[in-house]
């Protein structure tokens, strides 16, 4: 096989690729600083923070998978210079991802009651519930973001959305310093500090993209002037068709992570804390991997606006094999450094605490070496899906991932996960059979797909 005909795409699907995944990182990296800076305050705290983030990453899911709907379609309409499509595209879904943000928060708001009812400890309840009123009313400005983001994506600007996502960043670590900590004559809020720095932040990555987006030639005339509420019924089908099924494929995922920290919660707040900790690394390691999956949304797309199904494939494996070598280095990385990377998020100094954060790093460092076993499932999984998007196939790849998850991985968990079988790690088994049972599948369904549609077109 000449591997130069996949290889030589790698610096254009890095070019495209890269800024996505900066910006997703940019996601992550909030929780990062959030988990970095509340784990100084205690391993309650960074429970707390755990278990508020657990209902947000299902909603976050929800609204983020439905917006992917938008890139394809911007990405085919680029490709043939249909401006009205665009236009369309960009005008509908940025309606449906307003009112999917405000219908999120209020029923995370209405929601969470459930925290009573869900065996968590008591503490770590009674912080996590002021955390994640804040947090919740943060997804509307996300979610809207994210419909100008995957409009970026879709017409190859990717580099907007990541300029975005830093500037929030550093906007974010500013406020968690004076916020949670009571600098500057503000009061410390401990964990609300850090709520209150995610709200502004977001805030202010929706509305920078913005200014980005009305300066730039390609997109102005697009993202300005838009009658909101003059909507056809037609396109709203259509973005729905895509994103409803999208966000429950990555509601699927999601959600078994989720249930990872539900589980671990059982456990303790030191299993809690340790599976929050394993969870944020792993989730970096993954962002980089939904940059290439959006990349082979975009090429995907293109090549069937194109209808040049041969290069489409070819396009499609080329980053296919990007994932698995980067994933490669991942795993690498995470089995050298898997007692190294917990200490990163507890403070040893703490003589009150030392006995918890030493549990809390042992168990983290065993979650790590399940971490490093899934990165190439989870990156081929992630990848393909992405590509199964542009292809605009998305009902068959969510009965998939249904199953891995849900039918395969999550029993796997829960039968592995309880206090007499493996604990935590048993926890993790199960999110490495949902992954790599997705991987296999959705690779299969890829593969139909394509030679099916080569075949028919010669």
């Amino acid at each position: 096989m000449n591997l130069s005909i996949y290889t030589k795409e790698f610096r254009y699907n890095w070019k495209l690729a890269a800024p996505v995944m900066l910006g997703m990182l940019g996601h992550t990296f909030v929780s990062f600083v959030d988990n970095i800076m509340v784990g100084q305050l205690g391993t309650a705290e960074l429970a707390a923070v755990s278990l508020g983030n657990s209902f947000m990453f299902i909603a976050m899911s929800l609204g983020i998978g439905f917006s992917t709907a938008i890139t394809p379609l911007i990405a085919e309409a680029d490709s043939s210079n249909n401006f009205l499509k665009a236009k369309s595209t960009f005008k509908h879904g940025l309606f449906l991802c307003t009112i999917l943000g405000i219908t999120l928060f209020l029923l995370l708001f209405f929601a969470k009651p459930l925290l009573y009812f869900m065996k968590q400890p008591p503490e770590v309840v009674d912080l996590a519930l002021p955390y994640l009123d804040l947090v919740a009313f943060s997804l509307i400005p996300l979610i809207v973001f994210q419909a100008f983001k995957q409009f970026s994506d879709g017409l190859s600007m990717t580099k907007y959305p990541m300029y975005a996502t830093l500037i929030a960043n550093i906007a974010n670590v500013i406020l968690n310093y004076i916020l949670i900590f009571g600098k500057f004559g503000f009061p410390a809020m401990g964990i609300v500090g850090a709520a209150y720095g995610t709200l502004i932040s977001r805030f202010i990555m929706l509305a920078y993209l913005w200014l980005l987006l009305m300066k730039k030639e390609k997109s102005k005339a697009i993202v300005t002037n838009i009658k909101f509420f003059v909507l056809e019924k037609l396109m709203l089908k259509k973005i729905i068709s895509l994103g409803a099924p999208s966000a429950m494929q990555m509601f699927f995922e999601v959600a078994i992570f989720t249930a990872a920290i539900w589980l671990s919660g059982l456990l303790g707040k030191n299993p809690q804390a340790a599976n929050q900790i394993a969870l944020n690394l792993s989730s970096m390691t993954f962002m980089v991997a939904m940059g290439l999956s959006v990349a082979a949304m975009v090429r995907v797309g293109n090549q069937k606006g194109l209808l040049n199904y041969k290069e489409l494939r070819r396009i499609a494996f080329s980053i296919f094999l990007f994932a698995v070598i980067l994933a490669t280095g991942f795993a690498i990385t995470f089995l050298i450094l898997r007692f190294q990377l917990p200490k990163i998020y507890v403070d040893f100094d703490d003589a009150i605490n030392f006995t918890d954060n030493i549990e809390v790093v042992s168990i983290a460092s065993q979650l790590l070496l399940a971490a490093a076993i899934f990165q190439i499932s989870d990156s081929i999984q992630v990848v393909v899906l992405g590509a199964l998007r542009g292809l605009q196939d998305v009902k068959i790849p969510t009965i998939i991932t249904f199953v891995a998850y849900w039918v395969i991985g999550f029993p796997v968990s829960y039968f592995l996960g309880k206090e007499e079988a493996y604990g935590s790690f048993g926890i993790w088994l199960g999110l490495l059979a949902g992954l790599s049972s997705a991987a296999v599948l959705l690779y299969l369904r890829f593969n139909y797909l394509t030679l099916k549609l080569i075949r028919e077109a010669s």
